[in-house]
């Protein structure tokens, strides 16, 4: 599917700043309307031109006519999502704040941070599924409370030894877990967290725009690690429910297990700016709805020779001031 507008033909796509569909070619708003005739997974619905997508890609952009198109077969059906955060931060925004974090990078390449480079950044839904537990957490075990004081010259230690229990419940929603096998989930983990508050049912419309891929693995597969992070958080609550004591031992019973009470298939926003730099590629994942960024800035070796070389011919001159002055005197 494509989003036409009704006005002047053009490709109508989602603003993130004005939170409304816009066309950018006569300025209207709320002027989509959605055209799905001879869709195809290798042709462009609009202009005919050849598109390449993989088997996951579920909205792309036509290299010919620049238009952004939907696959209806991959969000519907069993691909449908249930949820979605539209994209808050636009690409201009984006590039103010890569600009802002990395201004003070002296030593990073020269095009780092052009408008040229910058404009080759593209904005995608990574598909999460989202999992909802009811957690138990137990804990039986004993800690230690110590007091000192002291009498005359004598210094006296009492040990305190206390049976320790809790028995907590507690319910987790939206556990996320990317199902993208083109994202690390370590960077995905680290994208984290997102307003959660901001979900939304799922609109078409907030794709126009953007890329996206449907889930690459089903939501059995992605659990483990939803379970993973369910536990360590629920682990988290239970030792810090445990204050007081000079040290926590002997545990004669601490687990936590956990129940899925609902599942859900959400997208959610990042931008991705791919900087490529003596044949080694530099990734920037950019939260698309907090701006958090996640990157690592290549080092430009001729900078750093560079500035070593004018530190050395500044102290060099110093120097030799110096040594003037003291033979003058």
């Amino acid at each position: 599917m494509v989003f036409k507008c009704k006005n002047c033909g053009g490709n109508v796509v989602y603003n993130p700043e004005r939170h409304k569909m816009h066309c950018p070619y006569c300025d209207s708003l709320e002027s989509e309307q959605k055209e799905t005739t001879g869709e195809s997974l290798t042709t462009c619905i609009n202009c005919g031109g050849p598109i390449e997508v993989n088997e996951f890609t579920s909205a792309s952009q036509c290299p010919y006519c620049d238009n952004y198109i939907i696959f209806d077969e991959r969000v519907t059906g069993e691909y449908t999502p249930h949820l979605i955060i539209p994209f808050v931060f636009s690409k201009e925004r984006v590039k103010l704040l890569l600009r802002d974090k990395f201004k003070s990078c002296v030593f990073a390449p020269s095009d780092f941070l052009s408008e040229a480079k910058l404009n080759s950044m593209s904005g995608m839904y990574v598909p999460f599924w989202m999992y909802d537990y009811h957690v138990r957490g137990v804990f039986d075990g004993q800690g230690n409370k110590i007091r000192r004081w002291r009498s005359g010259n004598t210094e006296y230690t009492e040990t305190s030894v206390y049976h320790i229990y809790r028995d907590m419940e507690v319910d987790f929603d939206k556990m996320p877990v990317d199902s993208s096998d083109a994202m690390p989930d370590a960077t995905m983990d680290l994208m984290e967290p997102y307003d959660y508050k901001a979900l939304e049912a799922f609109k078409e419309e907030y794709m126009s725009g953007f890329f996206a891929e449907r889930y690459n693995q089903d939501a059995l597969a992605g659990e483990p690690r939803a379970v993973d992070k369910a536990k360590k958080d629920a682990e988290s609550i239970l030792k810090q429910s445990i204050s007081g004591y000079v040290g926590v031992h002997s545990a004669l019973n601490n687990q936590v297990t956990l129940q899925r009470t609902d599942t859900n298939y959400a997208l959610l926003p990042v931008w991705i700016y791919n900087y490529k730099y003596k044949g080694e590629d530099y990734r920037f994942h950019i939260n698309g709805q907090t701006g958090k960024i996640i990157g690592k800035v290549p080092v430009a070796a001729k900078k750093v020779w560079g500035y070593g070389a004018t530190v050395f011919a500044s102290l060099f001159t110093i120097m030799m001031l110096v040594r003037q002055l003291l033979l003058m005197f």
